[in-house]
């Protein structure tokens, strides 16, 4: 069995106080894997570090405990192979929206003619439906055409990893399901390692191979990794006729709303979980489906269904 395209080890994170001092760790104990080309969205209430996580994924954070290896390879600042979507727009206001994703190409080729960098740059342009707003200034687009340009600024370096922070968090529903279906039709063809943050349950369930649930922060962890065994080539439109929806949503839901709190230090699930080996369930999965899922194992998948 080949190695995790992305492992974490006993991540965790603390900030100091206004003396100095450090404070109780934000979260602790993460272990998690993501493989190459694997879609891995993380979800908990805001306090968990969803943020840090994928700052210190994208070298842009030191973690206080523990360590991040990309293929065997400590990540310990910065680097094009991870290419990063914040919540703003994050676009640079004097430079048009060609200027933008060519500026991320001439990062990462500094020897290409400007020919090159045009054409690379007007493909992802392309890609994400805004060719035709090459010449605009951020300030001329909608919110929505400029997370498109930073989603294709991002694609454009041809990162490893693709690191995603609630990019659609401000749009409005029409304009997010737009652009995640772009996004879901852009990862589908170029197989994109993704770790994505979101808030949003259909959004994670609609893009994501696995979620991550967080518990509540301070001292937050990993309670759950939550596989989705729906057809991976789904839609926004017709995924909620799929009988397994409403059963992972079910189950995502009321792990916010009803579960996340008694993994505290004191809480009720934190004394039965193991931080190191969070239980993976198939909440989608039924018992009749579980012997076809794993091959005649159906006791075994049962259980892990049922924790």
């Amino acid at each position: 069995m080949s190695p995790a395209f992305v492992r974490v080890e006993n991540l965790g994170k603390r900030y100091p106080d206004a003396r100095g001092r450090l404070g109780d760790p934000v979260f602790e104990h993460l272990h998690f894997e993501i493989d190459r080309g694997e879609f891995v969205a993380v979800i908990g209430h805001s306090g968990c570090g969803k943020t840090t996580i994928l700052n210190i994924l994208a070298g842009l954070e030191e973690a206080s405990a523990g360590v991040v290896l990309m293929e065997g390879h400590e990540v310990s600042g910065p680097s094009l192979d991870r290419g990063v979507v914040f919540q703003g727009h994050a676009l640079m206001p004097w430079r048009t929206v060609l200027g933008n994703v060519a500026f991320a190409v001439q990062s990462r080729w500094p020897r290409w003619t400007r020919a090159q960098v045009r054409d690379h740059s007007m493909q992802q342009l392309e890609m994400v439906g805004m060719a035709a707003a090459a010449g605009k200034k951020p300030h001329q687009l909608s919110g929505g055409m400029k997370q498109r340009v930073g989603i294709a600024r991002a694609f454009a370096i041809q990162p490893r990893m693709l690191l995603l922070d609630e990019p659609f968090g401000a749009l409005d529903a029409l304009t997010r399901g737009t652009i995640q279906d772009e996004l879901l039709r852009i990862v589908q063809a170029t197989q994109q390692t993704v770790f994505m943050i979101t808030h949003d349950v259909d959004e994670a369930i609609l893009l994501a191979d696995r979620i991550v649930l967080m518990s509540n922060g301070p001292l937050a962890r990993i309670a759950e990794i939550v596989e989705i065994t729906m057809p991976r080539q789904r839609t926004r439109a017709g995924m909620h006729h799929d009988p397994q929806y409403y059963r992972i949503r079910n189950h995502l839901v009321d792990f916010l709303v009803n579960r996340s709190r008694g993994y505290a230090v004191d809480g009720e699930l934190a004394l039965l979980h193991d931080p190191s080996q969070p239980p993976v369930v198939r909440p989608g999965l039924v018992a009749g489906d579980a012997s076809r899922e794993s091959g005649g194992d159906g006791q075994r998948l049962r259980q892990v269904i049922n924790l």
